[in-house]
């Protein structure tokens, strides 16, 4: 990537790409946070600390407005920040407000809105979860059961949300309700902003076969919502879904493919300690990953110039979520079958290499092809709204 040189209306230098690059390195190597504590609370707070740091010294959201606390910045100077953001190995964001609920707020909040729940969302002082999925509504998410009745100036709400990231931690519910009819379908569904500590709010934590929880379940039970609390029109929120789900795969694309970048090369590192690169057959697969993290970078690279150009990724952010999914699934099975005999040891075995990191990843990213949208259905948005492809009629209408 070239460098540029920008300039002021009158005509003076000021920093350039490289310039700027230099910067933001320099200030993630001399505040990074150091190592992340083992406790939960600890890490919690590790973790807001961090993000009012970026914040406070100018260095969060680099896609935002600036009038929201945001960069504002350029298409080359956000591949920049992605790429040494996760060179430096430092926290990313807590909950999932900041890529779905933010850019749903921006565009369709009232300016009450925008600045109540903006700013403290992006220094890290409300911790935002998604309530979408529901047990009998997940691929089919216009199939979803929570009501919320229509009190005066309030909605009660009552019904039950599944695998929800950071619900445990969240003060913000950003989640789907039905308004409308029982069989209203997307016609019925509004987009409200629940207090995850208003009373009738009720979190637990899902383990998953990692030993972990990282998801939880919700349940509503005459929750009380002030209607100055949805965002958009009652019976309007299915438009909404749909920008909250396409920035939601846009914004993990670049990120993840610089992510990436480090973890196959230190998967290669792996490799040649072992001594598995004098196998012909390994060589290919680790070339095969290189093409595909190259591949990665360059369909972040394009959602971020789409998102600039039109606002919107649009469905082709459905084809950088398939393709990431099954690369990091390839790539654990991968992992673990190198290991041999270690690629059954998990993370409290003594013996594990590296601490079992390749098996617990090898285990996490089962649910890869699960989460935001299943494989199943990226590929049919994929064939009817990108390759416009007749429609699948076994899919339920929209």
């Amino acid at each position: 990537m070239t460098s540029t040189v920008r300039y002021r209306g009158d005509d003076a230098p000021v920093e350039t790409d490289e310039e700027f690059r230099t910067r933001l390195r320099a200030f993630l190597s001399e505040h990074h946070p150091g190592k992340r504590p083992k406790d939960p609370a600890e890490r919690l707070a590790w973790q807001k600390a961090w993000l009012a740091t970026l914040f406070d010294a100018g260095f969060a959201g680099p896609s935002w407005p600036r009038e929201y606390g945001g960069m504002e910045l350029d298409f080359t100077r956000q591949v920049i920040y992605q790429e040494e953001y996760a060179k430096a190995r430092v926290p990313g964001p807590l909950g999932t407000g900041l890529g779905i609920a933010a850019p749903t707020i921006i565009k369709y909040g009232t300016s009450e809105q925008k600045e109540r729940f903006l700013r403290p969302m992006l220094r890290g002082d409300a911790v935002w979860a998604q309530g979408y999925s529901e047990p009998e509504a997940g691929s089919d998410l216009q199939a979803l059961r929570t009501t919320a009745r229509r009190d005066g100036d309030e909605y009660v709400v009552n019904g039950q949300k599944v695998w929800n990231s950071s619900a445990d931690i969240a003060d913000v519910i950003f989640t789907l309700v039905r308004t409308g009819a029982p069989d209203s379908r997307q016609k019925g569904i509004s987009y409200l902003l629940i207090d995850a500590h208003a009373p009738g709010v009720t979190v637990r934590p899902l383990r998953d076969m990692t030993g972990d929880a990282h998801f939880c379940e919700i349940f509503f039970n005459d929750v009380r919502v002030p209607v100055s609390r949805r965002i958009g029109e009652e019976n309007g929120g299915w438009p909404l879904v749909r920008t909250s789900l396409g920035h939601e795969r846009a914004a993990g694309a670049m990120n993840q493919a610089a992510m990436y970048r480090r973890v196959l090369d230190e998967l290669v590192e792996l490799a040649h300690e072992r001594g598995a690169t004098a196998d012909p057959l390994v060589r290919d697969r680790l070339a095969d990953f290189e093409m595909r993290v190259r591949i990665m970078r360059y369909t972040g690279m394009r959602t971020i110039a789409d998102i600039m150009a039109k606002g919107e990724p649009g469905p082709a952010s459905s084809t950088s979520r398939l393709f990431i999914v099954t690369f990091e699934q390839d790539l654990h099975e991968f992992a673990v079958e190198m290991l041999g005999a270690h690629g059954v040891l998990g993370r409290r075995d003594p013996h594990a290499v590296q601490r079992g990191r390749w098996v617990w990843g090898f285990l996490r990213t089962r649910a890869s092809t699960i989460g935001a949208g299943t494989a199943e259905i990226q590929r049919n948005t994929i064939a009817e709204q990108v390759l416009g492809l007749p429609r699948d009629p076994a899919m339920p209408p929209r």
